[in-house]
């Protein structure tokens, strides 16, 4: 059966989108109108290196058995559609439009796969014994999630690495680190046979007769996707320092035992949420797969470039694990550096705007 694919955001989502397409698939990415024009005219390129092959293959839509195209927010009809993917960073989802078409895609009742960093306050319900109401401090926006039904959210461990290169048009995606997106199972059985069939679609792809890296695999467990806190605040927010930024590589490698002191701590905050071990990624994969990551993360690079307003998975955990009666000082003082860079973005733009 082919399924009718929305997934918000044309940058990460097109690793989603693509893999969907080759699976034979239909997407509509959600973007802005320059992106949506470029991407309907000209398609999107995602760049994968497959197993034992040293260049990156160069994927494009035009060339997929699915159906690809791409549409402004107000576009958006969620009826249309069998499955939303969520692929924004959390502060976007602020936008006036974007915040118009969450709301539509709530009263519609549709599943919705999150690759998200951060998760989604609906999915977050879904967690046995979890006080939600405090945590919204680390939401940029958390009343979009008001309307959602949990059992229709879940969430995946976004996992694979991939950025928008420079010196390259909005449509191309470079995939520096081609694993694999681990989801939790919906709470809703009908949602749960989309999930299972696009994991198996994906799963048959082949490419000249080769395996595709970058699969959705699903889990029972609920906490599955958390195993991406431990790798995000032992790489990805230790980029940001009081003075610039720094590739998720030396972030984790300038003293291993302190980024393992993080990692485990974080991964003991998961547990005594529900994780069991298995659940969880051990921090000597995690290490090796952290020597290819010679970019600073997604997060830092938004620093760097004065944004106000980020994912904010350091500040969650933080207030998650304070609840759990866990303290950190490491956590502590990774959270105040970021408030610390953004509190200098918004002085600085709030300058620009006064001087005109």
């Amino acid at each position: 059966m082919t399924y009718r694919i929305l997934i918000l955001g044309a940058s990460y989502g097109s690793l989603l989108g693509t893999k969907l397409l080759m699976a034979g698939h239909d997407v509509s990415l959600v973007c802005r109108a320059p992106t949506a024009a470029l991407i309907n005219d000209e398609g999107t390129e995602v760049r994968i290196r497959l197993r034992d092959e040293d260049e990156h293959r160069r994927i494009r839509s035009a060339d997929l058995p699915g159906k690809l195209n791409a549409l402004t927010p107000e576009e958006v009809d969620p009826d249309a559609f069998d499955m939303v993917g969520l692929a924004m960073q959390e502060p976007q989802y602020g936008v006036q439009n974007i915040r118009e078409l969450v709301g539509r895609i709530a009263a519609a009742r549709k599943p919705c796969l999150s690759i998200m960093n951060m998760p989604p306050l609906a999915y977050l319900r879904r967690l046995p014994d979890l006080q939600v109401g405090p945590l919204a401090a680390s939401f940029s926006n958390p009343g979009i999630w008001d309307d959602f039904e949990p059992d229709l959210v879940t969430l995946c461990s976004p996992d694979p690495q991939a950025y928008r290169p420079p010196d390259e048009a909005p449509n191309v995606l470079h995939v520096g680190l081609p694993t694999n997106f681990r989801a939790a199972k919906f709470g809703d059985a009908a949602a749960n046979t989309i999930l299972s069939e696009l994991e198996a679609d994906i799963e048959a792809v082949r490419l000249d007769g080769k395996d595709v890296p970058v699969k959705i695999r699903v889990f029972d467990s609920l906490f599955v996707p958390l195993a991406k806190w431990s790798m995000l605040l032992t790489g990805n927010y230790r980029c940001v320092t009081r003075d610039g930024v720094r590739p998720i590589r030396d972030a984790v490698y300038e003293d291993p035992e302190v980024s393992r002191k993080m990692y485990d701590l974080v991964d003991d905050i998961a547990r005594k949420l529900g994780a069991a071990p298995e659940d969880q990624v051990p921090f000597e994969k995690y290490a090796k797969a952290a020597e290819q990551l010679l970019n600073p993360s997604s997060v830092a690079r938004a620093v760097a470039a004065g944004a106000v307003e980020i994912e904010r998975v350091d500040k969650l955990v933080q207030l998650i694990g304070r609840d759990l009666g866990i303290s950190s000082p490491e956590i502590d003082e990774m959270v105040s550096v970021i408030d610390a860079r953004l509190a200098e973005n918004n002085s600085s733009s709030a300058a620009r705007a006064a001087a005109g």
